[in-house]
C-alpha cells in the first residue's frame, strides 16, 4: 500500500486511505447478471428449451429473458416461475456474499504496515522544492525560450547536498517568520545571519551583540543594497545614530496616551515579567503622567522632551517635588487647559500618604536610573532617524542596534523599547481597496533578532507575529535553545 505524502515541511499528512479496489463493484454486478442468467436457463430448461421461448444460442438464453417470461406467463405458470426466480436470487446471494467476504478479506489484509512505526524520512528534492526553500526546475517554456533558471531568493535557513554531491543553499522568500535555534559556535552567524544580510535587500532592524554584525554586512549593504545603514549603540560615544523615544509619541492625537501608557509599561516592566507588584503599578501611573506633561511643557515652550528630562523632573534637587504635582495640577497643557491624564497622576500623588507617596517616587526612579548615564543621556536627547524611516523612505534602511556584552543586561530596557515601538508603530494601520488589504509601505522590513530571548518577554512579539506578515515585516529569530523560549521566567512558557 503505497501513502502518498502532500506537504514537504510538517507533520506528514497522509492522503485518505485507499478505495475500495474497482473490480468488487464489477463483482457484485457479474453476480447479480448471474442470478438472472440462473433463473433464465432453468426456466428454459423446465419447458425443454421451448421454440416460443424465443432467440438463443445453444439454448443459451439472455439474461433479462426471465423477465420478459414472467410478464407474460406467470399468471399461467406461477409455479415454474417461482422456482426460477427462487434458483436465480440463490446464486445472486451466494455471488453477493463471496464479494463481501473477498472485501473483507481485501480490507484487513494480513500484508505488513510499511507505516507501523512512523512515516518519518529524509526530505527529497521535490519535497525541498514544494516548501519553497529551491527554486523550481525550468518549465518547457522556459526552455524553448532560452530564459534561465529561476534563482533562489531569501533569507538563508540552511544547506542540502544532492546524491551527487551537489550542495545548494535553502533560503525563504515567504512572508512566513522564521525560528532558528542551535547552541553557541555552531555556526548560525556565519551560516545564516551574515549570508542573509548580504543578500536581503531591503530593510533590516538588526540586533548586534558586539557590534560583529554591522562590521561585516554595513558596507555590503550600503554600497551594493543602496540601503543608508544606522548603527544604534546607546552605550557608545563613537559615531552612531541618535534617538529619542519621546519622539515617537504622537502627541496631540487620540494615541498619545496609548503611547505613553505603552512605554511606561516597558520602563518599569524591563524583564517582560508583567506588573505584579504595587509599586510597579503605581510607579507605572506616575510616569505616564510625568511623560506627558513633560511632552506638552516641551511643546509649549519650544524645548525637546527626552527620558533624561523626565527622571530630571522627578529628581531635580533644587525644587521641592511638591511642586512638580501642583504644576502638573495646574499647567494649561491643551489650549490652556490642564490635560486629565496629567493632572490626575499628579493629584494621586498628591493624595497618598507622604510615606507611600515617597515609595512610588523612588521607585519611578529608579526605573530611570539607566539615562542617568551621560553617555546614553547623550544618544537618547534627538532623534537622527524615525521608525517610520524604515519602510516609508525612499531609500531602505537598515538599523544595526549594537550593545556590547558587559551593557547588555542594563541597555535591555531600551533595547526592549525600540523593539517593541518597531512593531507597534509599522503594524498600526492597514489600508484596504476593494475590500482587499494594500501595501502601504515601500520596503519590505526583516526584523533579524541575534539572541532574541535575551530581550525577555516582549509581548507585542507575542502578540503580533500572526499578524505582521500582513504589514511587510518577516521575523527572523534567533536563540541557542529552545527551551530558552519556553522559561517560565525569561521566556515565553509553554
Amino acid at each position: 500500500m503505497k501513502i502518498n505524502m502532500n506537504n514537504a515541511v510538517g507533520p506528514q499528512v497522509r492522503s485518505a486511505k485507499p478505495k475500495t479496489p474497482k473490480l468488487l463493484p464489477i463483482l457484485g454486478g457479474v453476480s447479480l447478471v448471474g442470478g438472472l442468467q440462473a433463473a433464465t436457463q432453468f426456466f428454459a430448461y423446465t419447458f425443454q428449451y421451448h421454440a416460443s421461448l424465443g432467440a438463443n444460442l445453444g439454448h443459451v438464453y439472455a439474461p433479462w429473458s426471465i423477465l420478459n417470461w414472467s410478464a407474460k406467463w406467470y399468471s399461467q405458470y406461477p409455479d415454474e416461475i417461482m422456482r426460477a426466480g427462487s434458483i436465480g436470487m440463490v446464486t445472486a446471494t451466494v455471488g453477493l456474499l463471496g464479494v463481501a467476504v473477498a472485501k473483507v478479506v481485501t480490507s484487513n489484509s494480513s500484508k505488513a504496515n510499511e507505516y507501523l512505526h512512523g512515516s518519518a524520512r529524509w526530505a527529497e528534492k521535490k519535497d525541498i522544492q514544494a516548501a519553497g526553500l529551491l527554486p523550481r526546475e525550468r518549465n518547457v517554456l522556459e526552455i524553448v525560450t532560452g530564459k534561465d533558471a529561476p534563482t533562489a531568493t531569501g533569507v538563508y535557513v540552511g544547506g542540502w547536498q544532492d546524491k551527487d554531491g551537489n550542495f545548494f543553499y535553502l533560503r525563504h522568500s515567504g512572508p512566513e517568520h522564521v525560528l532558528t535555534y542551535a547552541p553557541t559556535r555552531s555556526g548560525k552567524g556565519v551560516g545564516l545571519v551574515v549570508p542573509t544580510l548580504l543578500s536581503w535587500g531591503a530593510s533590516s532592524v538588526i540586533t548586534d551583540l558586539k557590534g560583529e554584525l554591522w562590521a561585516l554586512t554595513a558596507g555590503w549593504r550600503q554600497k551594493h543594497a543602496k540601503n543608508k545603514v544606522l548603527r544604534f549603540e546607546p552605550a557608545s560615544s563613537s559615531g552612531g545614530v541618535w534617538w529619542n523615544p519621546l519622539d515617537e509619541i504622537r502627541v496631540g492625537t487620540e494615541a498619545e496616551v496609548g503611547d505613553v501608557q505603552n512605554l511606561a509599561t516597558l520602563i518599569v516592566d524591563p524583564d517582560g515579567k508583567g506588573l505584579d507588584s504595587h509599586w510597579q503599578k503605581t510607579a507605572f501611573a506616575l510616569l505616564v503622567g510625568v511623560i506627558l506633561h513633560a511632552l506638552y511643557k516641551a511643546r509649549n515652550e519650544g524645548g525637546t522632551a527626552t527620558l533624561p528630562s523626565v527622571d530630571a523632573m522627578l529628581a531635580d534637587p533644587n525644587r521641592d517635588i511638591g511642586e512638580l504635582w501642583m504644576e502638573m495640577t495646574t499647567y494649561g497643557h491643551v489650549d490652556g487647559q490642564n490635560h486629565h491624564a496629567i493632572g490626575s497622576a499628579a493629584r494621586d500623588m498628591m493624595d497618598r500618604p507622604e510615606e507611600e507617596a515617597g515609595s512610588v517616587l523612588s521607585t519611578a526612579k529608579s526605573y530611570l536610573a539607566l539615562y542617568r548615564d551621560p553617555v546614553v543621556a547623550r544618544n537618547v536627547s534627538r532623534s537622527d532617524f524615525r521608525i517610520k524611516d524604515l519602510m516609508h523612505s525612499d531609500d531602505p534602511v537598515s538599523l544595526y542596534i549594537v550593545t556590547q556584552p558587559n551593557d547588555k543586561a542594563r541597555l535591555r530596557p531600551l533595547v526592549r523599547v525600540m523593539v517593541n515601538m518597531i512593531v507597534r508603530l509599522l503594524a498600526d494601520k492597514m489600508d484596504f481597496e476593494n475590500g482587499r488589504p494594500v501595501a502601504h509601505y515601500k520596503h519590505r522590513l526583516l526584523m533579524m533578532l541575534d539572541e532574541f530571548p535575551s530581550l525577555g518577554k516582549l509581548e507585542i512579539m507575542q502578540e503580533s507575529l500572526a499578524f505582521v506578515a500582513g504589514y511587510g515585516i518577516k521575523c527572523y529569530l534567533i536563540c541557542q535553545d529552545i527551551n530558552q523560549l519556553r522559561s517560565r521566567e525569561t521566556g515565553y512558557g509553554h
